[in-house]
């Protein structure tokens, strides 16, 4: 397994006040839009576009009722 190592040249050293505003994901934004740029991240780690979303594989993941 390869180490992966930070690279600390991509963050810098803020005040708590530039942090704020830089803050993308502030209250200010709406919900769904945060929700929408979280969605987007997310789909750029993991390699899939937001038109072409993988699937559910209904093989990993069951549901059942519990019985009282």
């Amino acid at each position: 397994m390869t180490d992966f190592k930070l690279d600390r040249t991509a963050f810098k050293i803020r005040t708590f006040k530039e942090a704020d505003a830089a803050n993308i994901f502030g209250k200010e934004v709406p919900y769904i839009e945060r929700l929408r740029q979280a969605y987007y991240l997310v789909s750029q780690a993991y390699g899939f576009s937001m038109a072409d979303q993988p699937r559910l594989d209904r093989e990993y993941f069951t549901s059942r009722k519990l019985n009282k």
